[in-house]
């Protein structure tokens, strides 16, 4: 038998999911995250879930995983203090970096700009030079070169970064500054500019580059642990590593380019909700996947979710393809509290955490929280995790009154308050990749996952007005399903910046098949069968003299009919008017050229279920109250694992399952279809 373990690792919990590659039988488990070491929950969890579904370790054919090592690395600041290398002259390139500004005016005057990656003690200027068309304009002065890095060996680097003038064009200096660079630090990583982003634009090429080297031995850890731990088990199945584009790479790639990792953890969401919209017979969805900590919410638009080309963690952004991934800090353990000065309730971004959580956990948490406010008001029942975990009501209703005392107003207001503000927050997040980016979301499904999106997700709909809203079979463990589910990927571009009169299709059909050949071997090489691999193209275009480039996919063939710039300028300028509502009458710009490689999707179909008569009522397991709109209500509290296709639950009612708790409101009804998800729609 052959079975795929994906694990997401969150903030508060970790999520696990076995699946029988031809049954499709799966398996799941949620264990608390251990911070300090993410690994040691990754593995304790694969033990536990694999013990579960009876599968031994060396019977697991793919390990897949999304991570948050990357990422937190760079929130917390705990990343590798890196050494640059620039061209002469460059030295202060993250200094000056661009001038933006976040936010409104007041911005110039309170926004504390974000010390650079690399230092300035620590960046050398290499004597060399490269012109925009490739040629050697001053020869590599390697003599210097070598009394400048003696320097900085002594300024305590861990890792160095490579990123020349015009090195995108050539290579060559940066390729021998790297080997000199090995030669005389060799216990250091060394990541070139060339090899991680080769495109135009030099500070953008030096920041991604250096946050590739900042993040490069935190990952390189981690991953060898991983490893190392999942073989001391017995585990024998290759690793693989969620990519921020919703794509896979192997644990070699992501220790050189883990850059490409920033997202990795709420891409598995989408993922996952790609392949249940599919099965859901669903193309436009919005998603909403809410942990312990943050939302994350997305856009998928004809069965596609929307790819951006950087990649935002805090104050950083980078040139890395992602999915188009909007995080806010609103979760289950988001803390509510009261300010001094303002008296007015605050929820989040502040977390508990997965130690010690909410105060409901019992766990030692004093500190108020959403889970807590969910408990009160009756949306969470006394016990989690299929009875595993036993709720303490009286703990959280003395958490959430202290915020009532603060405020003047009762415990059921307080709570109240607590969950409206949590979800005007992720309505916020998801006007963001829907309003914003010119789509209605009325014509978009909402799908609510994660451990506690199917609270929410019912009250989201309601905000906007996005039906039906869709609750996963499996919901809190959906980003595992998307890290078992996805498939490889592997991205190649390079700079183009030459405007459409000026060149012809023939010329990008040679340039886009080079591209394409070079991504399909380089997934080949990782053992895809060149059968299962597909390769798709993207071209960044703009309006001459604009400073910004938008990525639309294309056809190869279509270059090669002839016929390729011509839809190309009809797609920009179809996607420019839908953005910003108007076309400039001036030439389009081809910026980038771009190729992905895809192996085969997982070929795992859901089990369908066995069909009832449309009563829940074996499903339901007791009469429950909860409060909605400030009132008690009577409610039906219902076993999922009962439900069968077709039944119907009427709201209010609470849907309890392992890993989630679905929440639906007065005036909805909740349908099962034949896989097992819950439909909700207004009545």
């Amino acid at each position: 038998m052959a079975y795929r373990l994906g694990v997401d690792v969150g903030g508060t919990f970790t999520d696990l999911l076995v699946i029988d590659d031809k049954a499709g039988r799966t398996w799941r488990a949620k264990v608390p995250s251990t911070p300090d070491d993410p690994s040691r929950a990754v593995v304790e969890g694969a033990r536990k879930v694999c013990a579960d579904a009876g599968v031994a370790a060396e019977d697991v054919a793919v390990f897949l995983h999304g991570t948050t090592v990357a990422t937190n690395a760079v929130l917390e600041g705990k990343g590798a203090r890196v050494g640059l290398l620039v061209t002469e002259g460059y030295r202060q390139i993250l200094q000056i970096a661009r001038s933006y500004v976040p936010g409104g005016l007041a911005g110039w005057i309170v926004w504390p700009k974000p010390e650079p990656l690399a230092p300035l003690d620590c960046t050398v200027e290499v004597p060399e030079r490269i012109d925009a068309e490739g040629r050697v304009v001053a020869a590599l002065d390697e003599a210097e070169l070598r009394r400048r890095l003696g320097a900085l060996a002594h300024q305590g680097v861990e890792a160095l970064t490579v990123c020349l003038i015009n090195a995108y064009v050539n290579d060559a200096h940066e390729r021998r500054v790297a080997e000199i660079c090995a030669e005389m630090l060799p216990d250091l990583p060394v990541t070139v500019s060339s090899a991680i982003l080769p495109e135009m634009q030099e500070y953008e090429r030096a920041l991604t580059t250096v946050a590739n080297s900042m993040v490069r031995p935190p990952v390189a850890r981690y991953v060898r642990n991983l490893a190392d731990s999942l073989a001391a088990w017995g585990m024998t199945a290759p690793v693989h590593l969620l990519r921020s584009d919703g794509g896979l790479m192997s644990a070699a790639k992501a220790q050189a380019a883990p850059v490409n990792l920033l997202m990795s953890g709420p891409a598995g969401g989408v993922a996952g909700a790609l392949w249940v919209a599919r099965h859901a017979g669903l193309d436009n969805i919005l998603t909403l996947d809410m942990g312990g900590t943050s939302t994350d919410v997305a856009l998928i638009e004809g069965g596609t979710p929307r790819l951006r080309r950087d990649t935002s963690v805090g104050d950083l952004t980078v040139r890395a393809s992602a999915l188009d991934i909007r995080t806010v800090g609103a979760g289950g353990g988001s803390i509510a509290h009261v300010p001094e000065l303002t008296k007015a309730l605050r929820v989040g971004p502040e977390s508990a955490g997965a130690q010690p959580g909410p105060v409901a956990y019992g766990r030692g948490g004093t500190r108020p929280t959403v889970t807590d406010a969910n408990v009160v008001l009756g949306y969470l029942p006394e016990s989690l995790l299929g009875g595993a975990m036993t709720l303490d009501r009286a703990g959280a209703e003395r958490a959430v009154q202290g915020v009532a005392d603060a405020l003047g107003i009762s415990l059921i207001e307080a709570a109240t308050g607590i969950v409206d503000i949590a979800n005007e927050t992720m309505f916020g997040a998801l006007r963001l990749v829907s309003v914003q980016q010119g789509y209605d979301p009325r014509d978009f499904a909402l799908m609510g996952f994660g451990g506690a999106g199917p609270l929410h997700a019912n009250a989201l709909g309601r905000l906007m007005g996005a039906w039906p809203v869709v609750i996963p079979p499996s919901p809190g463990v959906l980003c595992a399903y998307g890290d078992a589910t996805t498939r490889s990927r592997v991205e190649a571009q390079r700079s183009f910046n030459t405007l459409a009169p000026e060149t012809d299709d023939a010329t990008l059909a040679r340039l886009l098949a080079e591209l394409g050949g070079q991504v399909a071997d380089d997934l080949a090489g990782e053992g895809i069968p060149r059968a299962d691999i597909s390769v798709g193209f993207e071209i960044d275009v703009r309006y001459r003299g604009q400073a910004f480039e938008l990525p639309l996919a294309t056809d190869l063939a279509a270059f090669e009919r002839g016929t390729g710039l011509a839809a190309l300028a009809r797609a920009f300028d179809d996607e420019h008017e839908r953005l910003f509502t108007f076309n400039l009458d001036v030439a389009h710009e081809l910026v980038n050229l771009r190729a992905m490689a895809l192996g085969a999707a997982a070929d795992v179909a859901p089990p369908r279920l066995a069909r009832g008569t449309g009563d829940a009522g074996a499903a339901r397991l007791r009469d429950h109250r909860l409060y909605i709109d400030g009132a008690e209500r009577a409610a039906g509290l219902y076993d999922r694992a009962r439900l069968r296709a077709g039944d119907r639950v009427p709201g209010p009612a609470v849907i309890v399952e392992m890993d989630a708790t679905t929440l639906v409101l007065d005036g909805c009804e909740a349908r099962v279809d034949d896989f097992g998800t819950i439909l909700i729609h207004p009545v």
